[in-house]
């Protein structure tokens, strides 16, 4: 259903407040620069501090503005399942592909919760379910047995997963539990290359944010099973990878996109701070060896 190079866009703010003019030309210049698909309000769309009126409002924003270009994966996940479900009943109006449901933070559910949660939005919205597990963010671990379990139960409603567990064995085990044509999605950049040789499909990213078009040529490498030139663009983009983390995500990447774009602020909300001086060196470093920047 996905696949490529597919941003975990950003939300930008300006005085505190959604910054509808720059998002708008984030998404135009994402489209253009090769990207598959976008997600808004993600975990690097900075959901968790968004009211619901800001949540919802990313989402129609980035659909108005995708006008039909590419894909909208809405992101919709929360610790509560009714505000889940809320989030993917709009997002079903507003005209989204599918939703990015991350599994359940803080209240750290059994697996049979999980299956409860992934079911209950199943069988109360239409709109195709984007599995998302990142246990670094959430402590809660949705297991490969889980996963194949839900994709048994509904075929046509959970159609993908985007998996940044940071084991790659798990791509053998869905593949292996449901078949090659399920649709698994990397979500740490630096396994991408890894990810695609297990059977994966692309990666949604935090690099293709400030670094859209080199990402872009990346996945169309892979997916010509060229490996020298994946190897090569892998090796632009890698150390990029990490400095997109050298500090609490997004900081740094909204930083690299100040740094890329003069419409684009590098502020973050609170909790979050904006990056740090180390993190700032590590980013323009990693821009340089992408060729996003000019030496200084």
């Amino acid at each position: 259903m996905f696949s490529g190079s597919i941003p975990a866009l950003v939300t930008p703010f300006r005085d505190g407040s959604f910054d509808e003019s720059a998002f708008r030309k984030l998404v135009d210049w994402q489209i253009e620069q090769g990207s598959s698909a976008l997600v808004p309000c993600g975990t690097t769309g900075e959901a968790s501090t968004l009211s619901n009126a800001e949540h919802h409002r990313v989402i129609e924003v980035c659909i108005e503005q995708t006008a039909g270009r590419v894909p909208v994966i809405a992101g919709c996940g929360s610790n509560d399942t009714q505000n889940a479900l809320l989030h993917m009943n709009f997002s079903r109006k507003a005209g989204a592909a599918a939703a990015l449901c991350v599994a359940p933070y803080y209240n750290r559910p059994s697996q049979a919760g999980l299956i409860a949660h992934f079911s209950y939005l199943a069988e109360h919205s239409d709109l195709p379910i984007v599995l998302y597990n990142v246990p670094g963010r959430t402590v809660t671990d949705l297991l490969p047995e889980t996963v194949i379990e839900l994709v048994k139960r509904y075929p046509g409603q959970i159609v993908a997963i985007k998996d940044a567990s940071g084991d790659l064995s798990r791509v053998t085990d869905h593949r292996m539990g449901l078949g090659k044509e399920f649709c698994q999605l990397c979500g740490d950049d630096e396994l991408w290359l890894p990810h695609s040789a297990a059977g994966g499909r692309g990666c949604i990213s935090v690099t293709a944010n400030a670094a859209p078009e080199l990402c872009a040529q990346f996945q169309s490498a892979i997916a010509a099973n060229d490996l020298v030139e994946a190897r090569r663009l892998n090796d632009l983009l890698y150390p990029l990878h990490y400095a997109m983390f050298s500090d609490s995500s997004p900081a740094p990447v909204k930083y690299a996109l100040s740094r890329i774009h003069d419409w684009m602020e590098p502020g973050v909300r609170l909790p979050l701070t904006e990056c740090s001086e180390t993190a700032r060196k590590a980013v323009d470093a990693a821009l340089v060896n992408a060729g996003l920047l000019g030496a200084t």
